[in-house]
């Protein structure tokens, strides 16, 4: 699928910026699968970037390189949907009201403040007013999953059944939200509730067939708001969450380059999994 295919699909955000630029792009597909990249967007607005910190505007926390690590999608027949603005605007992946994903744990919001290391995102009384927060579940929230109801809609009422794939990755090491190395293949189907069982049993299994990488079911990371919101396994729409590690791929410090001889390997490996259910389904 190449960058034309990509761009078949779009809206537009409206902004008081000079340069308003489309909030995401989707790309149909011709199976029941739809993979949705909520955190691959780096585009941060003029008049917001000029009230972050310069550590924030090098967006740290972005899930670098996904849209090119899961460049095997088109061949798969997959419909995709990436964001484009950064999650320091927004985080697609959170409930509209900020309830915390993990609660008790260390949790990052809907319009967050803090990056992973807990630095500031924001100059001094610059942070995000509650009329600001409304402002962008509007402009950028509501439209992503919009497009992505729809679609999974759409391919439920095509083949019966749809499958929502989320693609996430992290750095391998975050203090503030866990201890220790995170395993490399992180999935999450919260706890049963998003995925049937067997499905995600295969996802695992599967997983777990991948040389030299460590993998857990709903370890650390158990799926965010997009996940547990439209997996419904009773109606035959399953939703799951890979959270990879991003040492797998790249290097996890600035400028966080993408290395292709750590990709190729791991993009086997995801590639396995997803064929794996599509074939199950």
């Amino acid at each position: 699928m190449d960058k034309a295919d990509l761009l078949v699909s779009t809206r537009m955000a409206v902004s008081n910026d000079a340069t308003s630029m489309d909030i995401y792009r989707f790309a149909p597909g011709r199976t029941p699968l739809l993979v949705s990249m909520p955190h691959v967007g780096t585009h941060i607005p003029d008049a917001l970037a000029r009230r972050m910190t310069d550590g924030a505007r090098g967006v740290p926390d972005t899930d670098w390189h996904v849209d090119r690590l899961y460049d095997f999608l088109g061949a798969l027949g997959a419909a995709i949907l990436q964001a484009t603005h950064s999650r320091s605007v927004i985080d697609l992946n959170r409930p509209p009201d900020s309830a915390p994903l993990y609660p008790g744990a260390a949790n990052t919001g809907l319009c967050p403040t803090e990056q992973f290391d807990g630095q500031p995102l924001y100059k001094s009384g610059e942070t995000p007013a509650d009329s600001d927060v409304q402002d962008r579940l509007q402009r950028y929230w509501r439209p992503y999953h919009e497009r992505l109801a729809t679609e999974l809609q759409s391919l439920h009422a095509r083949h019966g059944v749809a499958l929502l794939f989320e693609a996430h990755t992290i750095r391998s090491r975050v203090p503030r939200l866990f201890d220790g190395r995170l395993p490399d293949l992180n999935l999450g189907t919260a706890d049963g509730k998003s995925c049937a069982s067997d499905l995600a049993a295969l996802l695992i299994e599967t997983a777990g067939e991948a040389v030299n990488y460590s993998s857990v079911l709903n370890g650390r990371f158990k799926g965010g708001y997009i996940t547990r919101h439209y997996g419904r396994p009773t109606e035959s729409v399953h939703a799951v969450q890979l959270e990879l590690t991003q040492c797998s791929y790249m290097d996890e410090g600035p400028p966080f380059s993408y290395r292709a001889d750590k990709a190729t390997k791991v993009t086997t490996a995801i590639r396995a999994m997803i064929a794996a259910a599509m074939e199950a389904l």
